[in-house]
């Protein structure tokens, strides 16, 4: 079986299912991308990683990081090997160091647990051929969070306030456990940084 090693490309508001939202990811040398349905639990998991944020208590794959790191556990790589009606079905490859372990996982928490760990990310070969979509996203589509080069709406909800007041927003959405928000803050200091420069 040819496998084939995908990276995330970011993290969108599902056009197709209310409060739900589509991870993308991206062949790592080719243009191939799929998109996953997940939740915003998991959605809200993974964009803390990508965006750097510190929770002020360990999120449930944080703990999983920390009580694997504890016993000597490592995540070597994510396997995506099955596509069943529209559900993707994933296992973490783990070692202890003297025997390797197969489990299986939800792909949104393994991809997850992947950015936590820094493991490679694979998929079969003819899951990509088969549920591969063609186009990126649009420029209507909001990306949440992604590698730089995914297309972002701007943010003018945040436009009015200073810089001092962002960074006291952003520091209270993290205490609030409210990512999204402080993802959103996030991306509006990275765009006037980007302006400054």
């Amino acid at each position: 079986m040819k496998r084939v090693k995908l990276k995330v490309m970011g993290i969108s508001y599902s056009q197709t299912q209310s409060g739900a939202y589509a991870l993308l990811l991206i062949e790592e040398n080719g243009e191939r991308r799929i998109p996953i349905i997940i939740g915003g639990f998991e959605a809200q998991a993974i964009v803390i990683k990508l965006e750097n944020l510190e929770p002020p208590r360990p999120l449930t794959h944080d703990l999983f990081k920390k009580f694997a790191d504890r016993f000597n556990i490592a995540v070597i790589e994510v396997m995506i090997y099955k596509l069943e009606d529209g559900v993707f079905f994933s296992k973490l490859l783990c070692n202890n160091g003297e025997k390797e372990y197969s489990i299986d996982s939800r792909t949104s928490d393994a991809v997850a647990i992947a950015l936590r760990f820094g493991c490679p990310i694979y998929i079969s070969e003819d899951i990509l051929e088969k549920a591969q979509i063609s186009n990126a996203p649009s420029e209507t589509d909001t990306v949440v969070s992604g590698e730089s080069g995914s297309k972002r709406k701007p943010s003018s909800k945040y436009d009015s306030f200073s810089d001092e007041e962002l960074y006291k927003m952003i520091d209270e959405a993290i205490k609030t456990e409210d990512y999204e928000k402080a993802a959103s803050i996030r991306d509006e200091i990275e765009k006037r940084k980007g302006k400054k420069g």
